[in-house]
C-alpha cells in the first residue's frame, strides 16, 4: 500500500535561512511587550547600573525578557535562563543573548526594586493615551495572597502578652513570699511597679528577693528553685519578647520565616471559614479590567488600607481619580471623610447597605431585631430617639474613641427615662438600668450622602460595573494564571513580584 508523506530531511540546508523576526507572528503578545517597553523612559533603571567594570546586559533587554516571562507564566530565574536559550520568543527579545540565572535574579530583586513603580506608571499612562482607560474612575478591592513562609511558624502578639502577664504574677507571688519571711530591716511594704516589665527590672527584683531569702533559714527549697528559674529564664525571655514586639509593630501576628507576613484567614474551598496562613493584603484599583494601581499591606482587613492606597496613587500620578467604587469593606467614617476632603465621588457601601435594600435576606430573622437602634425613630430637630414604648430617649452626653489608625470618633449617648416595669424590656435590652443607645452623627451624615449616590442611576451602574471590573482581574491573576502564593519573602520583594504580575496582566489584556 503506497502512502504519500511530505519530505523529511533533517540535513536539508536553507538557501535563504529565515530570520527569527519572520518566525514571530505579527499579532503575537511578545510584540506588544517589545513595542510598549521601547516607548518607556528607562533613565531611572539605567542609573541603577555602575559605569565601571564589565559591560552589563542592556536593562531594556532584561526588562523585556522579565515582563514577557511573567506573561508566559515563567517565574523561576533558571527557567527564564533556559527560555532565553530555547524559546524563540525570548531569543527574539534578547537578540539571542543569554543571561545566567544569577544575573536575572539580581536584576529582578535589586535593579527593579526601587524604580518598578515608575515603569508601571509609564505603561498605565500609555494605555490612557491610547484611550483604553481614563484614570478618572476606578474600582478598588482587596485580596489576600499567601506568603512562601511556613504555615506553622507563627508568633502571636496575644501569646506574648499572656506570657508577660504570667511572669508578672510569678514575680508578685515571689515578692509577697519574700516579704512574708523578711526581717524588719529588709521589709518593704511597697511592691515594685510591674505595669511595664523589662529584663533589667526583673533582674533587680530577683536579686532583691534572693538577698532576702538567702538571709532567712526558713525559706523553702521550692521558693529557692522557683527563684533560680526566674533568674535564669525571665530576663532572656523578656529580651526575646521585646524583639518580637518590635517585629510585630502593632500587628497581631507574624511568621518567623517571613517576618513581614501577617497571619490572615484565607478563603478555602474545603473549609467554610478558611484557614489562617501567613500572607499579605493586596489592594488593587482597576479600570476597564486594567490594573491602574496596587499596594500591599500587612493588615488583615481592608478598612485601614484605603487611605494609604490612595495616598500612594496620588504620589505616583500626582492626581487622584474623580470617582471611586468599592464594597462595604471600606465603608467607615474615616474613609468617607477622606474621600470627601479629596473631592472624590464616593460609591462605597457601608456595612448595612445591602441589608437595608433587601439584597441580603437571611433565612431566619434575628432575635430582637425589631428593637435594634436602627429601627428606633430619631428626631433630628429635638435630638432624641423614641423608644419602642413611645418615650423619648434624651441626649446624656458624648463618648469619644480612637480607631486603630488613630482616627478620633465621637458618638452621642441617648438614654430612656424609665425602663422599670416596661413589658417590652426583655426583648428590648438585658442590661441593668435604663436603656442607652449611641449615635455617630458624622457617620450617619456620610451614610445618607453615600446612600443617595448608590441609589442614583449612576450608582446602580457603578455597583454592577464593580463586580465585572476589579473582581475578574483578581480571578485572572489568581485562578487563570495560578498565582496563589508569593515566591519571595519581605514586603518590598513581594510588592515587586505582584507588580510584575499586574504589568503582565495589563499587557496581556492589551494584546488580547
Amino acid at each position: 500500500m503506497n502512502t504519500n508523506f511530505q519530505s523529511y530531511n533533517q540535513q536539508q540546508n536553507w538557501l535563504f535561512p529565515p530570520s527569527i523576526e519572520e518566525l514571530i507572528p505579527i499579532e503575537h503578545p511578545v510584540r506588544v511587550v517589545n513595542g510598549i517597553i521601547e516607548q518607556l523612559d528607562l533613565n531611572l533603571l539605567i542609573e541603577e547600573y555602575s559605569k565601571e567594570g564589565k559591560p552589563s546586559y542592556h536593562p531594556k533587554m532584561m526588562l523585556k525578557v522579565m515582563v514577557y516571562a511573567y506573561m508566559d507564566n515563567t517565574y523561576s530565574s533558571r527557567k527564564i535562563e533556559r527560555a532565553m536559550r530555547e524559546n524563540i520568543n525570548f531569543m527574539w527579545l534578547a537578540a539571542q543573548q543569554v543571561a545566567d540565572h544569577n544575573t536575572i535574579a539580581r536584576f529582578r530583586s535589586k535593579k527593579l526594586k526601587s524604580i518598578f513603580k515608575d515603569i508601571f506608571k509609564q505603561v498605565v499612562l500609555l494605555l490612557a493615551e491610547e484611550g483604553l482607560i481614563t484614570l478618572k474612575e476606578v474600582f478598588t478591592d482587596g485580596t489576600k495572597i499567601e506568603s512562601v513562609a511556613g504555615r506553622y511558624t507563627f508568633v502571636w502578639g496575644n501569646a506574648i502578652k499572656t506570657r508577660k502577664e504570667k511572669m508578672v504574677e510569678q514575680l508578685e507571688e515571689m515578692w509577697q513570699y519574700a516579704q512574708s519571711i523578711a526581717d524588719e530591716e529588709d521589709s518593704d511594704p511597697i511592691p515594685p511597679d510591674f505595669k511595664k516589665i523589662d529584663s533589667e527590672k526583673v533582674e533587680r527584683t530577683a536579686n532583691k528577693i534572693a538577698e532576702i531569702i538567702s538571709k532567712n533559714p526558713r525559706a523553702s527549697s521550692r521558693a529557692k528553685a522557683k527563684l533560680r528559674y526566674i533568674q535564669k529564664n525571665f530576663p532572656q525571655n523578656l529580651d526575646r519578647y521585646e524583639e518580637q514586639e518590635k517585629t510585630l509593630a502593632g500587628r497581631g501576628s507574624y511568621s518567623k520565616t517571613d517576618p513581614d507576613a501577617t497571619f490572615m484567614r484565607m478563603k478555602d474551598d474545603h473549609m467554610q471559614n478558611g484557614q489562617l496562613k501567613p500572607g499579605y493584603n493586596v489592594q488593587l484599583s482597576s479600570e476597564s479590567q486594567f490594573v491602574v494601581h496596587y499596594t500591599l499591606h500587612q493588615t488583615t482587613n481592608d478598612l485601614n488600607t484605603l487611605k494609604p492606597h490612595l495616598d500612594t496613587f496620588e504620589s505616583l500620578y500626582e492626581f487622584l481619580p474623580e470617582q471611586l467604587t468599592a464594597d462595604a469593606g471600606y465603608g467607615s467614617e474615616e474613609n468617607y471623610e477622606f474621600l470627601e476632603e479629596k473631592g472624590i465621588g464616593t460609591y462605597v457601601k457601608y456595612s448595612t447597605f445591602d441589608k437595608e435594600q433587601g439584597i441580603l435576606k437571611s433565612k431566619r430573622k434575628k432575635k430582637n431585631e425589631d428593637f435594634h437602634r436602627d429601627k428606633l425613630y430619631y428626631s433630628q430637630e429635638q435630638d432624641h430617639y423614641i423608644c419602642p414604648m413611645g418615650q423619648p430617649m434624651e441626649n446624656i452626653g458624648e463618648r469619644k474613641g480612637k480607631t486603630k489608625s488613630g482616627y478620633l470618633q465621637k458618638s452621642s449617648m441617648y438614654q430612656a427615662q424609665n425602663c422599670q416595669g416596661c413589658p417590652l424590656r426583655t426583648g428590648c435590652f438585658k442590661a441593668k438600668g435604663n436603656r442607652i443607645v449611641e449615635r455617630n452623627h458624622a457617620l450617619e451624615g456620610y451614610k445618607e450622602k453615600v446612600r443617595e449616590n448608590l441609589l442614583s442611576e449612576m450608582g446602580i451602574i457603578k455597583r454592577r460595573q464593580r463586580t465585572a471590573d476589579v473582581e475578574p482581574v483578581f480571578a485572572h491573576i489568581k485562578s487563570n494564571r495560578n498565582f496563589n502564593r508569593f515566591t519571595h519573602r519581605g514586603i518590598e520583594k513581594v510588592e515587586l513580584e505582584f507588580g510584575l504580575h499586574a504589568l503582565a496582566h495589563n499587557l496581556r489584556k492589551k494584546s488580547a
